[in-house]
């Protein structure tokens, strides 16, 4: 993985060339992600999708994040991310299908990486439930969902935590279904302007 091959950008996000994914994240150069949210309507609300990422995850193992995401590779197009989408939670979805919010430019900086990405963020409208995701193992470890509202609520800091139910993977690949509560330090610490666009996005297309 860590050998894949991206295409680089300058801060105008223009093409510079290409590196690996090691050398992106050591050195810091801009690259393009793909990222889809799920929503769903359930009894009239407005329900989230969210992935827990997997213990082998190198980056933030065990924490929520985006229902699916991914690095597009040099070779791919926006259009081919819909692949991370089937990897990652198991549903096929065309391009088509997919609500563009544009592309969200952030960075996200630890002692061995700089992370800066330009996201191209989707929302997926779905009436799939729980028990249709069938995760990647070595990538998501499990599959929450959360009211949209009560998210909104949790990154405007208007509460400290919020209901979730969900499932993980057991050793044998069965869901084992849980219910806690949420707060911040539960989620992948993306930029608060990140969640903030995204909820706004997804509030304009509901």
């Amino acid at each position: 993985m860590e050998t894949e091959i991206l295409t680089i950008f300058n801060e105008q996000q223009k093409p510079i060339g290409t590196a690996t994914r090691e050398e992106t994240h050591r050195l810091g150069h801009w690259h393009e992600t793909f990222h889809c949210w799920f929503v769903a309507k359930e009894n009239g609300q407005d329900m989230l999708y969210l992935q827990l990422r997997s213990p082998m995850k190198k980056d933030y193992p065990n924490l929520l994040d985006i229902t699916a995401a991914g690095h597009l590779l040099a070779t791919e197009s926006i259009e081919d991310g819909v692949r991370e989408i089937q990897e990652e939670t198991g549903i096929a979805v065309a391009f088509e299908d997919l609500h563009p919010l544009g592309v969200i430019p952030y960075s996200m900086k630890k002692p061995d990486m700089m992370d800066n990405e330009l996201a191209h963020v989707f929302v997926y409208h779905t009436e799939h439930n729980l028990s249709d995701f069938h995760v990647q193992p070595e990538e998501v470890a499990g599959m929450y969902k959360v009211a949209f509202k009560d998210f909104a609520e949790l990154w405007r800091d208007h509460v400290d935590s919020i209901p979730n139910q969900g499932f993980v993977l057991t050793e044998n690949g069965e869901h084992q279904l849980v219910h806690q509560h949420l707060s911040r330090i539960d989620f992948v610490p993306h930029p608060i302007d990140y969640y903030e666009d995204v909820i706004r996005g997804i509030e304009a297309i509901l």
